[in-house]
């Protein structure tokens, strides 16, 4: 298991957000996590990434518990996110952006970096020759040099995504990669997420585009109301009779497709 998520609880207050909700992740495996509005989704990601501690339970990366690191310390060993809203460095380039992914992997200080040791500057040309390498994999190459705000909506999203598996993570968590995007878009999100499965990087994946989850997900965690109310393929998930009613609020229909 790449991450287990055992009995977490978060509290707001007099709000409980979520609800000793367990669940794990495969290595290599792609994971959605599913929900209405307001189910807790992005509260976990943002426990997952030592944004906010939860109230209970523990939360373990390779067997080793993680709760309490600070999120610096998360990225370094290895578990990287998106968020719903796209965060770039609008007024850098696109080839800029991704080599600030490569941050928490650099081993040049302050007087290499000033004075240009040959060092430094070997490591500066890996770091660039590697951003390259992934804008290829993201179909950005060729936009390297644009400024990141003068960049369709779509190829904003792939950038995000690029500059996150810069970090080298083993574990990549995708908040709403979707969201705005229109078909042609999502195919394109659909086969860079494979890609990356292919990459041998474990995904979690926030969304809300069900065509989208049932094809990319090898299973699905399904919350409602801080609670998780299913687990299991995509297909099961998709009959699941109350996991359409959280969707649908009828158990008459059978599809939430």
């Amino acid at each position: 298991m790449v991450l287990e998520i055992n009995k977490v609880s978060k509290q707001f207050g007099g709000i409980t957000a979520l609800s000793e909700v367990s669940f794990s992740i495969r290595q290599g495996e792609i994971l959605g996590l599913i929900g209405p509005n307001g189910a807790g989704k992005t509260t976990m990601f943002n426990m997952i990434t030592a944004m906010l501690p939860p109230t209970s339970g523990e939360i373990l990366l390779t067997k080793q518990k993680i709760n309490g690191l600070k999120p610096h310390e998360i990225t370094e060993k290895g578990i990287c996110r998106t968020f719903q809203n796209i965060r770039l460095f609008p007024e850098m380039t696109v080839l800029e952006n991704v080599m600030m992914g490569t941050h928490c992997r650099n081993t040049s200080g302050v007087w290499s970096s000033v004075f240009r040791t040959k060092s430094q500057k070997q490591e500066e040309q890996k770091i660039n020759q590697k951003a390259s390498e992934l804008l290829g994999k993201v179909n950005l190459l060729e936009e390297q040099e644009t400024v990141a705000k003068n960049l369709a909506y779509g190829q904003q999203r792939r950038l995000e995504i690029a500059r996150a598996l810069a970090s080298d993570p083993t574990l990549l968590l995708l908040d709403e990669p979707a969201a705005g995007m229109n078909e042609r878009e999502t195919e394109e999100l659909h086969e860079l997420i494979m890609r990356i499965q292919e990459m041998g990087i474990t995904v979690l994946l926030i969304e809300h585009d069900m065509p989208l989850v049932m094809k990319t997900c090898d299973r699905i965690v399904v919350l409602n109301f801080g609670k998780k109310i299913a687990e299991g393929e995509p297909k099961a998930i998709q009959n699941n009779p109350e996991v359409i009613e959280a969707y649908l609020g009828s158990e008459g229909d059978d599809d939430i497709a």
